[in-house]
């Protein structure tokens, strides 16, 4: 194959005038940072949400949540971004959509919310399994106690389970980061994006696209640390991470 490598194409000016095409890589890559974050935020608080609710004695709460993780867990997430992006703002009122139109930095706000939901459907099992893998004991001795059920959710329950599924949640925590690179298809300009632009100007996409896998493989990795190094410290014995 007749291919000129050139690795000191990230050294030379980039055509947007925003620097050098590494600069460029690096700013998708915090733009990458900066999405999955908000997308985390919004799959935890929401998925933990649903989760409890999977696991109340109440029918219309678990039939919610099982429809809820249904919907969102079996559409792709391209479909998803779709959706959000493109069908949402035709549906809603036309003042509503127009505005939806007009949001300042819309891909970033469209690829957080649909990655944060559809993550968040994978979280909302992961806390179902952990609540449900807690002896039964547990929760009959915070009723023993006179805890509200939410008291006894907060107080007792969802501290160990978070503890349990640390380890799923880092995984889900690395495919939040790794799903925002889909958001390339609805003009956002993260890592992915900022690869392909690199490759489509200077037709160098080797170098591109290796640069980007090294720096999604750094991310993992510190995530990956971080995370052990939380592990060990809230471990509690005889549980997973427990010594």
């Amino acid at each position: 194959m007749n291919y000129n490598w050139n690795w000191g194409i990230f050294f030379q000016p980039n055509p947007m005038g925003t620097g050098t095409y590494l600069d460029m890589l690096l700013s998708g890559l915090v733009l990458t940072l900066k999405t999955a974050a908000l997308a985390w935020i919004i799959a935890l608080i929401t998925g933990s949400l649903v989760g409890v609710m999977r696991t109340l004695p109440s029918k219309g709460a678990n039939w919610f949540g099982f429809a809820y993780v249904e919907f969102f867990r079996n559409m792709p997430l391209l479909v998803q971004l779709f959706l959000w992006f493109f069908v949402l703002p035709e549906l809603l009122p036309k003042g509503a959509g127009t505005w939806l139109k007009q949001l300042p930095n819309a891909p970033f706000w469209t690829a957080a919310i649909g990655v944060g939901f559809f993550m968040s459907a994978r979280v909302a099992v992961q806390l179902q399994a952990g609540i449900g893998s807690l002896p039964r004991g547990q929760k009959m001795a915070a009723t023993a106690l006179g805890l509200t059920t939410a008291q006894g959710y907060r107080y007792v329950l969802l501290p160990m389970a978070f503890r349990i599924i640390l380890p799923p949640l880092t995984s889900e925590f690395l495919n939040t980061i790794k799903n925002t690179a889909v958001a390339i298809t609805i003009g956002l300009l993260e890592l992915t994006g900022q690869a392909r632009s690199m490759q489509e100007f200077s037709f160098q996409v080797f170098e591109a696209f290796t640069a980007a896998t090294i720096l999604y493989l750094l991310v993992n990795a510190v995530v990956v640390t971080a995370m052990r190094f939380l592990e060990r410290w809230v471990a509690i014995p005889g549980y997973i991470t427990g010594k």
